[in-house]
């Protein structure tokens, strides 16, 4: 998720809202920030949303052929990607470089923040930002399955945020705007269960849990329905805290880390609430090239972050991995480090898959490790449809790209 532009395109959108809205207030008493932006808007201002954009993406199609395009989503409007303006927005140049093999989507489906899961009945578990502008509002959470990462059937909003939230079913706003939507939702499956761990910005974050142990749920809250687990708008914009993620490691215990990867936190073990305070993870790789970094963010952290948003964990030979997303040469990357405790220290920051930002890292069930990929910068090969690519370890323990990719993701000729 890129919450820069999320802080940038806000002032653009023209949709007429009401100024005089009333403000409410939530807070979230196991933290600081408190929600402070929630409103009540005319049933007119929310119909006008709605008009603009819809807030699923529906069940999508099968990739035909050889693929380009994809969409780029704002505020107020959306952009198809044509060849007419690919070099604004998807130039493929990473492909072009040598960067990436010549990959196209798994499915030609309206999705950012794409994460895949194994589940506990060996099929795998796709879901992401949905919805054609999640800088608005969308509807919930929707679902995908498939057996072969090749062919995936939807599940439908397995939660619906007018249906089934709790302080999520509140309207904020961001410059005047009305925003309702989930950010990043990962499905994760825990003790025999199924979890989803998402973000509202502005707002906070909630873990669900299904009340059948199937991953359609339906969904209840595992932690408090009245107020966000973490999260909510202060009075700085680094209140926004987006992108949570959890962890399981080989002990069974379960882990918390959000955003930037800045802090982490054992759960406990219903996954209610925090087991612990909140660790601040150190980092002790310095990399004072400002082309690697977001601007500005760097020098905020002494040059010692791993990035800004989109964390992921996962745990191969003892090693701790975490992967943090930043704008590395211009591309939405995941910058990876490891570490001999989850708590860190995490050493290392290096680019190991481009253009795999806000995404997560999963072992297929032959063995094979994968990133996913779902496209949000100009040197991409496509926008906003949710992809793969099989990744590899050298001697050293480094993530970098498999040399031999499936057929199935690959662009060929016709």
């Amino acid at each position: 998720m890129n919450l820069k532009r999320f802080g940038l395109i806000g002032f653009i959108c023209c949709v007429c809202i009401h100024t005089n809205a009333q403000q409410q207030q939530v807070i979230n008493v196991a933290n600081p920030y408190n929600i402070e932006a929630v409103r009540t808007f005319p049933q007119s201002d929310l119909d006008s949303i709605h008009r603009l954009f819809k807030g699923t993406s529906g069940a999508g199609k099968p990739i035909s052929g050889t693929f380009f395009g994809g969409h780029v989503a704002f505020w107020n409007f959306d952009y198809d990607v044509t060849p007419e303006n690919k070099d604004k927005y998807a130039t493929g140049s990473v492909i072009t470089k040598g960067l990436l093999p010549n990959i196209k989507p798994i499915w030609d489906v309206s999705m950012r923040d794409a994460v895949i899961i194994v589940g506990g009945d060996g099929n795998y578990y796709l879901t992401g930002s949905t919805g054609r502008n999640i800088w608005s509002y969308n509807d919930g959470i929707e679902l995908y399955r498939s057996k072969d990462l090749k062919q995936w059937d939807y599940l439908g909003l397995v939660w619906n945020i007018e249906k089934e939230g709790g302080w999520e079913k509140l309207w904020r706003v961001r410059h005047g705007h009305p925003v309702r939507s989930i950010w990043a939702p990962e499905l994760h499956f825990i003790n025999h269960n199924y979890y989803i761990i998402f973000s509202m910005p502005p707002g906070g974050m909630s873990i669900l849990k299904s009340t059948t142990g199937k991953p359609e749920g339906p969904y209840i809250h595992a932690t408090n329905p009245d107020k966000p687990l973490l999260g909510g708008i202060g009075p700085i914009e680094t209140s926004y805290l987006i992108d949570p993620t959890l962890f399981q490691d080989t002990d069974g215990k379960v882990y918390f880390t959000h955003g930037d990867g800045m802090v982490i936190a054992r759960m406990k073990d219903d996954l209610s609430d925090f087991a612990e305070p909140l660790h601040k993870v150190q980092f002790i790789t310095i990399d004072s090239d400002t082309t690697k970094h977001a601007d500005g963010v760097c020098k905020k952290f002494n040059y010692k972050d791993l990035g800004y948003e989109g964390v992921t964990l996962f745990k191969r030979k003892g090693k701790y991995y975490m992967g943090v997303t930043d704008h590395y040469e211009g591309r939405y990357s995941m910058l990876f480090a490891t570490a001999d405790n989850v708590y860190g220290p995490y050493s290392g920051r290096y680019e190991g898959i481009p253009c795999n930002g806000g995404t997560n890292i999963f072992r297929a069930k032959n063995g094979d490790w994968y990133s996913c990929l779902f496209g949000d910068d100009n040197q991409a090969p496509w926008r906003e449809k949710p992809g793969i690519i099989k990744i590899d370890f050298d001697k050293n323990g480094k993530v970098g790209i498999a040399a031999k990719q499936p057929d199935f993701i690959l662009n060929k000729p016709q």
